[in-house]
Order: structure tokens, then C-alpha cells, then sequence
């Protein structure tokens, strides 16, 4: 039986989005708080948050971006987009983040562990290779991914970004790329406004993007069919190495971001389905990324679900 692995620092919550913000550090201490009252708790390889060399981040976003989030948190800017707010520590955190998730991909890829979640902030799916979106600043799935590849060698690497919003950065990471399978459910029409049907990637990567746009309303119905009926058949025949998850809580019935009516029990489900697969093609590896959840009680419950899969069928 393979252990879990569990990423989390209190220098992720030295990123400082001002008050009001949903996306805070009672995120992650809501998440830490949960989780230690678990048996399974002591048991976790704990990983340590590092920063990231720029030149794994440079695998997904360009170095004047970088330099331009830099230079920006260091003049005092207040925010790189309408949504994505900073403090004076931002870009350090974000490395720290970066670093954290590749340390993380070391420990499973390296048998430390099998399968780990990265309690991280800031996110990073909507981060795009020169612009940062949608409280996100790097991209800390797609760099995990690049990483994966230029460290370790994995061939085949599958994402599955269950976030009620799509992961327009990740999307346009690997849209050309046979290599990444990217899989995203998100309620649609809906920030940021991308990953309708039709986007199925380009070039050699046509077939490799996936996306299952919701309606309003939806719910455990039409997520558990999207999965049952297309997700996982579709995992089986690419086979991937690993499976990554972009982790967001945000389609929850209690969440005030969306109007998706997933329940807690969903994502339990979503993750045990994601693990068979990978138990199967991938020697079990899985890692989860947080992206969004802003009711904090519902997203602390929903990560010690995933957890509870993790730890206990393995």
C-alpha cells in the first residue's frame, strides 16, 4: 500500500489579497485545520514548499511575463488583472507554490508516495503564458506537467480540471500537444468564457483537449455521466503515466461563484473513479492541485474526501 503525500506551508499564506478577497489564507488554514484532526494525518509525507528555479516556469510562461509580475509586486501594485489582487510577498509566494508542486511531482514520481494533494495558493489554471488571470499568477498544474516531462520522462500525462471554472491556461498549455490529455467539466457560459465543446485542441494536439461545458444547475447527474460515460473511458485508451487533478471546490451547491449543484459525496466519487484509472495505467499516481472553493467549511470537508480516497484505496 502506497502512502499520501501532502503539500502545505504557512508561507502560502503570506499572499495577501486584500480584504474581501475570496480567494485567502483561510483557505488553506480551513483545509490544515480539517485534516489534522484525522488519524490519517501523522501519517503523510509531509513536502516541503521550495522555490521554483525560473526555468521550470519558463516551460509554460515567458520570462517578461515573469520579470512583469516581479517588477510589478515590487512596485506595490495592487493587482494584475481586474480579479487577481497581490501583496508585497505575491511573487514569492507563487515561486514557493511552483516549487512546492514540483517537489511534490519528485515524491511521487520517485515512489515517496503515490498519490499527494498540493494545499497551494495563489491557483493557477487561468494563468495564461503572459498574463495573469483570474486570481491565478503562475500555472502550477501546467508546470507540474512540463516538469513531469523534462525531469522525469514521463511520456503521457492526463489532466482532469473538475474547477467550476475552465482552465483557459492550461487549455492553451497543451492544446497543441498529444502528449497532455487536458479534461475539463465547468459551468459554461461562464468566467473566463472558454472550453465550449468545439474546442478540442489544434494541430497534433486535435483529440486531446476535452471539454464538457455545464448548464446552469447542473449537478452529481450530469457530472457522474460526463465521467462515467466519456471521462474514464477516454483515461483507459490513452493510458496515461499520471493523472493530475486541478482541484476546485468551487462547483459545490454551497459555493457563491457558480451555480453548479455538485455535492460533498461527488467528488469522493470523482476521485475514486480517477484512482481505479490510475491504479490501472499510471502505478496509482495521482496529484491533486487546489484551484477554487470560497465556502470554507464546504471546501475543508471536500479536500479530506479526496484525501479519505487517497489514503485509504491506495
Amino acid at each position: 500500500m502506497g502512502k499520501t503525500a501532502y503539500l502545505y506551508d504557512e508561507i502560502y499564506l503570506e499572499h495577501d489579497t486584500g480584504w474581501g478577497h475570496p480567494e485567502c489564507p483561510e483557505r488553506l488554514v480551513a483545509i490544515d485545520s480539517r485534516l489534522k484532526k484525522c488519524s490519517f494525518y501523522s501519517d503523510l509525507v509531509r513536502v516541503k514548499a521550495a522555490k521554483a528555479d525560473l526555468k521550470y516556469i519558463e516551460l509554460i510562461h515567458s520570462r517578461k511575463y515573469i520579470d512583469e509580475v516581479k517588477n510589478n509586486v515590487e512596485r506595490g501594485m495592487h493587482a494584475l488583472d481586474p480579479d487577481t489582487t497581490v501583496g508585497d510577498r505575491s511573487y514569492d509566494v507563487a515561486l514557493y507554490a511552483v516549487g512546492g508542486c514540483l517537489n511534490m511531482c519528485d515524491a511521487v514520481v520517485k515512489g515517496k508516495a503515490v498519490n499527494g494533494f498540493c494545499a497551494i495558493r495563489p491557483p493557477g489554471h487561468h494563468a495564461e503564458k503572459d498574463y495573469a488571470a483570474g486570481f491565478c499568477l503562475f500555472n502550477n498544474i501546467a508546470i507540474a506537467a512540463r516538469y513531469l516531462q523534462e525531469k522525469h520522462g514521463l511520456k503521457k500525462i492526463a489532466i482532469v480540471d473538475w474547477d467550476v471554472h475552465h482552465g483557459n491556461g492550461t487549455q492553451h498549455s497543451f492544446e497543441s500537444d498529444n502528449s497532455v490529455y487536458y479534461i475539463s467539466l465547468h459551468q459554461y457560459p461562464h468566467y473566463p468564457g472558454t472550453g465550449s465543446k468545439n474546442e478540442r485542441g489544434t494541430g497534433e494536439g486535435v483529440g486531446f483537449t476535452l471539454n464538457f461545458p455545464m448548464d446552469h444547475g447542473s449537478g452529481d447527474d450530469e457530472y457522474l455521466a460526463a465521467f462515467q460515460g466519456k471521462i474514464i473511458p477516454e483515461l483507459e485508451e490513452f493510458q496515461p503515466e499520471i493523472i493530475l487533478i486541478s482541484a476546485g471546490f468551487d462547483a459545490h451547491f454551497t459555493d457563491s461563484l457558480s451555480s453548479i449543484k455538485l455535492s460533498t459525496e461527488a467528488y469522493q466519487k470523482f476521485t475514486l473513479m480517477l484512482k481505479e484509472v490510475a491504479v490501472k495505467y499510471s502505478k496509482g499516481r495521482v496529484i491533486a492541485f487546489l484551484e477554487g472553493g470560497y465556502s470554507l467549511d464546504t471546501l475543508s470537508l471536500c479536500v479530506k474526501k479526496v484525501m479519505e480516497i487517497f489514503v485509504h484505496e491506495t
